[in-house]
C-alpha cells in the first residue's frame, strides 16, 4: 500500500467543498459518501486505507483504535468516493465511549451508502442483533461486507451471510479480505454504479480532508497503542500543539500526550526514557515519509486527571461531548 507522499492532504480543517463542475462527457461525474461501520476491530480502517490506496486512518490490533470520523477519498473512473471511517459500535461505559458510538451512527445516517463490516473470524456475537437493528434504522442503501474471508472456509461464510441478512435488510452482500485486497474491484464497481451523479466534492488528487496536524497526532497515538499494553493506551490522548516549518525545509512538531494519572507517566516514559523514545522514533519516521520532509518530533507527557470528561479534549478529537 502506498504512503500519502505525492497526494494531497488537507492542511487545515475545512467544511467547504470544491466547486469542480461536472465533466461534460459520455460519463458525467459522480460523487458521494460511503460510511464504514461495524463492531470494534472489524477492519474498517484497514479497508479504507486499501480502497483509498494510502494510509489515511491508523490501524492497530487493539479494539476501539478509531475515535472520531476519518475520511478518505478515492477516484474510480469518473466517480469520487468519500469513505467515512467510523469508531466501532459497542456498549459504552464512559463518556468517551458514548461519544464514539454516537459519532459512528451519525456518520452512517449522513451517508449515501452504509457498509456494515462483519468480522467473519468473530462471527455472530451476542451484540450483533442489537447493532444490526440499528442498521435497519439507517436511511439509504445498505451493504453487508464479510471481512477477513481468507481466515475461514467458504461454507461458513455462506452461513454467516445468511444469518446476518436475516437480521437486517441489506441491498447487497460482498466478501472481502481488507488485508489482502481480495474482492476490491467488484465492491468498488458497485459503489460507482450506485452513487449519485454530481460534481466532484474535492480536487481529484486529494485523498483525505484530515488536517496534517491531526494525522500526525493520530500516527503518534497509533505507535503508542502498538507499544503499550493493557489499559494505558485507552487512558491517553495525543494532540499536536505546535507545527513549525524550518528554513532548511524540515518541520518541527511538538505534541502532547495526555494521560490520567501521574503513576502512568513512568510506564509511558519507560526505563531511561526507552519507551517514549521508541514511540517518538517510529512516529517521526512515518510522519517524515508522509510529508517527504525531515521531521523533528518532540513529545511531552502531560497528566490531566479525568481528561476523558473534558469537553475541550473531545473537541480536539472531533467528537461531541455527551451532556447527559
Amino acid at each position: 500500500m502506498e504512503k500519502i507522499k505525492g497526494s494531497r492532504m488537507s492542511e487545515e480543517p475545512t467544511n467547504t467543498v470544491d466547486t469542480t463542475e461536472t465533466k461534460t462527457s459520455e460519463h458525467p461525474t459522480k460523487s458521494g459518501f460511503v460510511a464504514l461501520i461495524g463492531a470494534p476491530n472489524a477492519g474498517k480502517s484497514t479497508l479504507m486505507n486499501l480502497l483509498v490506496g494510502a494510509k489515511v486512518s491508523i490501524v492497530t490490533h487493539k479494539v476501539q483504535t478509531t475515535r472520531a470520523i476519518m475520511r478518505g477519498i478515492a477516484m474510480q473512473d469518473n466517480c469520487q468516493i468519500i469513505f467515512v471511517d467510523t469508531p466501532g459500535i459497542f456498549k459504552p461505559r464512559r463518556k468517551l465511549d458514548e461519544a464514539m458510538v454516537t459519532t459512528a451512527w451519525g456518520g452512517a445516517k449522513d451517508a449515501d451508502i452504509t457498509v456494515f463490516l462483519l468480522d467473519v473470524e468473530r462471527g455472530i456475537t451476542d451484540d450483533l442483533p442489537r447493532i444490526l437493528q440499528g442498521v435497519n434504522n439507517i436511511p439509504g442503501r445498505k451493504v453487508l461486507l464479510l471481512n477477513k474471508i481468507d481466515q475461514i472456509q467458504r461454507d461458513k461464510l455462506l452461513a454467516l451471510s445468511e444469518a446476518a441478512n436475516g437480521m437486517a435488510e441489506f441491498d447487497a452482500t460482498f466478501m472481502m479480505s481488507a488485508l489482502k485486497g481480495d474482492g476490491r474491484e467488484e465492491f468498488m464497481q458497485y459503489l460507482v454504479d450506485n452513487l449519485p451523479e454530481g460534481p466532484l466534492l474535492y480536487p481529484e488528487d486529494q485523498i483525505s480532508d484530515i488536517p496534517m496536524r491531526q494525522l500526525a497526532a493520530e500516527i503518534t497515538r497509533e505507535k503508542l497503542f502498538l507499544r503499550l499494553h493493557q489499559e494505558l493506551p485507552y487512558a491517553s490522548h495525543v494532540e499536536t500543539e505546535n507545527w513549525t516549518e524550518k528554513d532548511d525545509g524540515s518541520v518541527k512538531i511538538e505534541q502532547a500526550i495526555y494521560i490520567e494519572r501521574d503513576s502512568q507517566k513512568k510506564i509511558l516514559i519507560g526505563k531511561n526514557g526507552a519507551t517514549i523514545k521508541a514511540i517518538s522514533m517510529a512516529a517521526r519516521k512515518e510522519i517524515g515519509e508522509i510529508l517527504d520532509q525531515t521531521v523533528h518530533l518532540f513529545l511531552f507527557v502531560k497528566v490531566r486527571e479525568n481528561w476523558g470528561n473534558d469537553p475541550e479534549r473531545f473537541r480536539e478529537m472531533g467528537l461531541e461531548f455527551p451532556r447527559k
